[in-house]
């Protein structure tokens, strides 16, 4: 590549550089499936990748590194040849994102680019990482022909952005990046920077939504769990164990709309503090168009669980009643029911509710658990060994039927 005058060749340059290019890309390949394997995130990152266009290279060397192209006959490395985005759902998964990266990768660079700019500024945030190429990515070089090994100090740009910001760089780079932008043209400059604010809101409106759903489920499966836990106590079927559960609660702060007073009911309902529960449930249906029904089914079995922690059991009983008119096809409401009533000793009754649940889920281990609990204190002993069955297919844990199996032993005579 020498010559006299110190000149680099570009044709030469192009031909050495476009020769790795088969390389990088296999190399980029079994970073992606590292990648793939290793970072585990609610929603999946997708993944893109690109070997940097020779034009593009071509000007950064000579800009960066002018006496290394000049004098050398190998190819000068540059940071960003291989590149790699993680496009991410959600911010908070940027973050996640790079942690699991810091684990399996070795880092050489962690920049976050675009935190410093103002909307009216065009730039958009993303993390970029640089990593050190495992060995166990790179190819054998002597599988390229003409191919001379690169070194330690090659390495790989990962960029971890939303999928909004994704979008808005590849948009940033065909406006501006790909045609001769005018920095004076005052109208498009604020078009764009309204565009990147938008895109900026829009990411941070999905976060606070995610937030929020993250949030009221925990409440949610608390609420589920302490509901189950007071049945079988009332019901004294299953051995009782006490664990001390380690569960991050929040302060809500209810501002008046409908999610966030369903979120502090729920939080108080958690907490124990089950008469203020009760009352912002009721606020809530009072509040709220009558011809919303799915909002009130959920709503009254909320309250109808609150009521049956108070054993206020007829209360509860009609909460239910009135969710399963606005909403037939809640199996979980019948199963609530159903527990209410075993409780009130109506075994009967709490069978007919257990076998609604069932016929619209008949994949529920526990309601198959409990209908055959309630099947053995009316002596349909078969029946109840049937449904005990039944719900150990579907993975309910051996130790919670262990009292009812061996009742069944019993009664059927046979040996445990």
């Amino acid at each position: 590549m020498k010559n006299n005058s110190k000149i680099p060749s570009k044709a030469e340059i192009k031909k050495l550089y476009e020769s790795y290019i088969e390389y990088f890309t296999i190399v980029m390949e079994n970073i992606i499936d590292i990648l793939h394997a290793e970072v585990k995130l609610s929603a999946q990152p997708t993944y893109k990748s690109r070997v940097k266009s020779f034009n593009s290279y071509y000007k950064k060397i000579l800009r960066l590194k002018p006496e290394e192209t000049k004098d050398s006959d190998s190819l000068v490395l540059l940071t960003d040849m291989m590149g790699i985005r993680m496009i991410c759902a959600f911010i908070e998964d940027m973050q996640l994102g790079l942690e699991q990266i810091k684990k399996v990768f070795d880092i050489k660079e962690i920049e976050v680019k675009g935190a410093e700019k103002k909307f009216s500024e065009f730039g958009y945030e993303s993390i970029h990482v640089l990593i050190k190429i495992p060995d166990t990515c790179k190819p054998p070089i002597e599988l390229f022909e003409g191919l001379q090994p690169l070194g330690e100090n090659l390495v790989c740009e990962i960029q971890i952005r939303t999928i909004l910001q994704d979008a808005w760089a590849e948009v940033e780079h065909e406006l501006i990046y790909k045609t001769e932008f005018n920095p004076l043209d005052t109208p498009l400059r604020r078009k764009l920077a309204s565009l990147n604010a938008m895109l900026t809101l829009a990411d941070i409106t999905f976060q606070e939504i995610r937030d929020y759903q993250n949030r009221i489920q925990k409440e949610l499966e608390e609420r589920r769990h302490s509901f189950y836990d007071i049945a079988d106590n009332l019901i004294d079927e299953k051995p009782k164990e006490t664990e001390e559960k380690d569960i991050n609660r929040f302060t809500p702060h209810a501002n008046g709309t409908i999610d966030e007073m369903l979120l502090q009911a729920l939080h108080y309902h958690n907490e124990g503090n089950l008469e203020e529960a009760i009352k912002i449930y009721s606020k809530i249906l009072e509040a709220i168009n009558p011809a919303d029904k799915n909002i009130i089914a959920v709503i009254r079995k909320h309250r109808g669980m609150a009521y049956f922690s108070m054993n206020n059991f007829d209360a509860a009983l009609q909460d239910f009643d009135i969710s399963l008119q606005y909403d037939p096809k809640a199996f979980r409401t019948y199963y609530y029911k159903g527990i209410v009533c075993a409780i009130q000793k109506n075994y009967e009754w709490a069978i007919q509710n257990y076998s609604k649940s069932l016929e619209i889920n008949e994949f529920q281990a526990h309601t198959y658990f409990r209908r055959a609990m309630a099947y053995f204190e009316i002596q349909e002993y078969e029946k109840s060994m049937n449904d005990l069955n039944n719900a150990l297919n579907l993975g309910m844990p051996p130790q919670d039927c262990k009292v009812l199996q061996e009742k069944l032993t019993k009664q059927f005579g046979l040996s445990v």
